[in-house]
């Protein structure tokens, strides 16, 4: 089961089978500060649901309710000023890397949401059927997809382009909380064909200036890790760029027996969490060279 509920003025997506969990739909991008009318309102909604998931609010760490809780995380970046961002909280090689996108004539400014990003959006997704060793799964959308997902929560959104000469190369759409507390790199995404001009680097250097003019005070880039996983170049990506992690509370909030017991034995988890890193490193190298090598045949044909 895959559906989506309104509720509270909230959108809600139930997901699993035998055990269902909700959440909001934008989970770490919008929170609850009142869970109670949320939850009363589930329970009442019609549709079973099993577990109720959301997480704390930035920038209150401790636990603030008293539902099951467990721990969760965000990579997030505390923004000041530009100035301070670029000289006291990255390194030598993020400055360079950001240097080098406007030396190579790119050009970054906040974009209106119209068929002009639109179609960039849509180039950028159809670039490529393989992404960071996994199938793409924006890939082969078509544009009225592409505007219908692009185009949610534009009243607290705004986007940035990465410009060589006419052409989009890259963007962010960053979503704004409730209560501007924080923006969230929603999606991030450059040419793979224009790697040596660093896009990707130079949009996160505007997401910060973007973000300090606006006085958001935090720029929040998805998790941080996944628990169990060893460090990636994503990882690195993002303390490069000043990104560090913060632990939240996760609450479950059990609304019927199958989801106590649910909690109790932790079948909520995903199940990978269960696997040893060892053995699921392996696995990604295997799955990775065989998408690769599809990517290939891919290219071949074409």
């Amino acid at each position: 089961m895959n559906s989506l509920i309104n509720v509270c003025g909230k959108d809600i997506r139930v997901k699993g089978r035998l055990i269902r969990v909700a959440g909001l739909d934008a989970d770490m991008y919008e929170f609850l500060e009142d869970p109670e009318p949320t939850l009363e309102a589930v329970r009442r909604f019609g549709v079973r649901v099993d577990l109720f998931t959301f997480m704390q609010r930035l920038p209150e760490t401790s636990p603030k309710y008293r539902y099951p809780l467990e721990w969760d995380n965000l990579a997030v970046l505390p923004v000041s000023t530009f100035d301070h961002w670029w000289t006291d909280q990255i390194g030598f090689k993020a400055r360079n890397k950001a240097k080098q996108a406007e030396r190579k004539g790119v050009r970054l400014c906040e974009v209106p949401f119209d068929d002009a990003l639109v179609r960039g959006i849509w180039e950028l997704y159809n670039e490529s059927p393989v992404r960071q060793g996994r199938p793409f799964v924006h890939y082969g959308k078509d544009k009225e997809t592409v505007r219908r997902e692009a185009g949610t929560f534009l009243d607290r959104s705004f986007f940035i382009g990465a410009f060589l000469e006419n052409k989009m190369i890259g963007f962010v759409k960053l979503i704004c909380d409730e209560t501007r507390t924080q923006a969230g790199l929603v999606h991030i995404l450059s040419l793979i064909g224009q790697r040596d001009k660093a896009p990707t680097n130079a949009l996160i250097a505007a997401a910060v200036r973007s973000c300090a003019a606006r006085q958001l005070p935090y720029l929040v880039y998805s998790r941080f890790d996944d628990g169990n996983k060893q460090r990636d170049p994503l990882i690195d990506f993002k303390v490069r760029n000043g990104f560090k992690k913060f632990d939240l509370p996760r609450y479950y909030v059990p609304l019927t027996r199958l989801g106590l017991l649910a909690m109790n034995f932790g079948l909520h988890r995903n199940l990978t969490s269960f696997v040893p890193e060892p053995i699921l490193s392996r696995v990604r190298k295997l799955r990775n060279a065989w998408y690769n090598r599809q990517l290939e045949s891919v290219k071949e044909e074409a």
